[in-house]
């Protein structure tokens, strides 16, 4: 009784409110390091609300601290991002008969950890609705924000070195991989990435290497993954097939046995 009497955005919060709270050392750290290079607390919380990303925060605060291209730190970031395509399709099933602007609100909002939550909302809450989604976003987007500009006010005060930044970055990258690493095509994937990625720095002297990297080691992937996937799907086939019927038809046979 107490459920149903609440109101969407009470329940949203109930939903998020671990969440919100996860996301207050995270982005502190992450408004102390984006203070040091030079944003204030105006820009660093319309970063948080415009990419609401702490990997492509942390990656732009990366990108900042070695000096490296605007473009650059714009295709990295693009690069890092494109997961929220797998996200926003797996969500896409819950939200067949929404309107395209609302689904634009909601997946400018979208992150990974906003995504599990109404993911499992929508799979064991069947009174789960848009508004308490978007409600959930928005939650979470606003703790995130707060913290990030809070963090950036601290940040004038403390000092921190910015190698920090490069530390924080890699050891959330290895964490992410980690969490990724539920096959062996993504393991070489990975593995093949830094490989190239190491590679091409030496030879470009620059990010622009990264870039080089990510494409080259994502299309092998992505050309590995269709490949095992039609030989799972031919073998499964041939599994499939009917035991009483041949395997080829002759059609010299078949014209006999009509005749």
């Amino acid at each position: 009784m107490n459920k149903q009497k609440r109101a969407p955005w009470q329940d949203s919060l109930h939903a998020s409110l671990p969440l919100c709270l996860s996301y207050i050392p995270v982005g502190l750290a992450c408004g102390v390091l984006l203070q040091q290079v030079g944003f204030d607390p105006l820009l660093a919380g319309l970063l948080s609300i415009l990419v609401f990303s702490g990997g492509a925060q942390f990656l732009v605060a990366s990108m900042l601290t070695t000096q490296a291209p605007f473009s650059t730190t714009l295709l990295m970031v693009f690069f890092l991002e494109l997961r929220y395509i797998l996200l926003g399709s797996s969500l896409s099933g819950f939200m067949k008969k929404e309107k395209r602007f609302f689904l634009a609100v909601f997946s400018q909002s979208l992150n990974d950890e906003n995504y599990a939550v109404n993911y499992l909302k929508y799979s064991t809450d069947p009174t789960w609705d848009k508004r308490k989604a978007l409600y959930v976003n928005w939650f979470s987007m606003g703790a995130w924000a707060i913290s990030n500009m809070v963090g950036n006010i601290f940040g004038s005060v403390i000092r921190v070195d910015t190698d920090l930044v490069h530390f924080a970055l890699t050891a959330m990258f290895i964490f992410m991989f980690i969490m990724q690493m539920k096959n062996a095509l993504l393991i070489f994937t990975g593995i093949f990435s830094g490989i190239l990625s190491v590679i091409f720095m030496v030879l470009f002297q620059n990010t622009f290497g990264l870039i080089v990297a990510t494409l080259i080691a994502s299309s092998a992937g992505f050309v590995l993954e269709r490949a095992f996937k039609k030989e799972k799907e031919k073998k499964s086939s041939k599994e499939t097939q009917p035991l009483n019927e041949p395997l080829f038809h002759f059609p010299e046979q078949e014209v006999q046995h009509h005749e």
